[in-house]
């Protein structure tokens, strides 16, 4: 039986682990359009590096207020939903971080998340149809989980590994479409040899694929170790396993939620499996849980 701390270390190394493979993968994108589009000088990977700098900075800092307003989030009231502000502050305290921004979701399903790219500015949300269905202790465990993705940072490690699948898509996308209607290298003076572009179509055609798997395969790890901070935090595993039998038998299909969004929530809002999964089956959550 792995105690709540070697669940915690185990889940962080391999984070670290696939967060370093999505940033190889991007740098990776980049050789290859620069390859195309200008050769193997270091002219290409430069202006590349510095669009791609650019662009994940500017998602990084937009995400937040995006999700929320996307997935139709409000902001919840103390005198409508004081029993919500009571567990998530008393939480706070425990968890040691500033109290978030709470939001409600309308909608029946039961699901939660958060965001933020630091504890000082993060928000969670919680869709009324988890207020309706969970006792204290269950909710207290899905607060403790979105907590615990707060505390370990993992909404700025999302966001910057959304940010990082989504430029590799637009590298990818540009220089398929230069390739194939445009001619080598879009026609351009300094484009890359035969050889050199054919290497760069190959990295470019690769890397959205292993880009994005690298990325489901860190949000599962993720998960796992939300789940097993927070049962450190409340203390009774139970309450967070319960709440996951419970969303396994209703279902957790959020109408609003979309494919950038889904590996923030606190289960799978989509129903996609396998590699292609955003988090690991409920199943194996509840039986880690209980075997803490």
């Amino acid at each position: 039986m792995a105690s709540f701390y070697e669940r915690i270390d185990e889940n962080r190394r391999n984070s670290y682990v696939l967060i370093a493979i999505v940033f190889g993968v991007c740098m990776a994108a980049v050789w290859g359009f620069s390859l195309i589009f200008f050769g193997e000088g270091p002219l290409g990977f430069f202006l590349g590096a510095l669009f791609s700098g650019g662009y994940v900075a500017v998602t990084y800092f937009a995400a937040d207020s995006m999700i929320l307003a996307v997935s139709g989030a409000r902001e919840a009231r103390k005198d409508e939903f004081p029993y919500l502000v009571n567990v998530v502050e008393g939480l706070s305290i425990a968890a040691g971080v500033p109290m978030p921004r709470i939001y409600v979701v309308d909608d029946p399903a039961p699901n939660a998340f958060a965001v933020g790219i630091s504890p000082e500015k993060a928000s969670v949300a919680f869709t009324t149809g988890l207020l309706n269905m969970m006792n204290r202790a269950e909710l207290e465990g899905v607060a403790a989980h979105e907590l615990s993705h707060i505390k370990n940072l993992d909404s700025r490690m999302a966001t910057i590994a959304v940010a990082m699948v989504g430029l590799v898509a637009i590298l990818s996308d540009i220089g398929l479409r230069s390739m194939f209607w445009g001619g080598r290298g879009g026609g351009r003076r300094g484009g890359g040899s035969g050889a050199l572009a054919l290497i760069g179509l190959l990295i470019i055609i690769a890397a959205p694929i292993l880009a994005q798997l690298v990325r489901l395969a860190l949000s599962r790890q993720r998960e796992f170790l939300a789940d097993a901070t927070g049962a450190n935090l409340t203390r009774y595993p139970d309450g967070l396993a319960s709440a996951l039998e419970k969303m396994k038998e209703s279902g957790t299909m959020v109408q609003r939620a979309t494919d950038a969004t889904a590996s923030l929530y606190f289960a799978s809002p989509l129903s996609m499996g396998g590699l292609f999964a955003t988090h690991p089956p409920l199943d194996e959550r509840i039986k880690r849980l209980k075997d803490m």
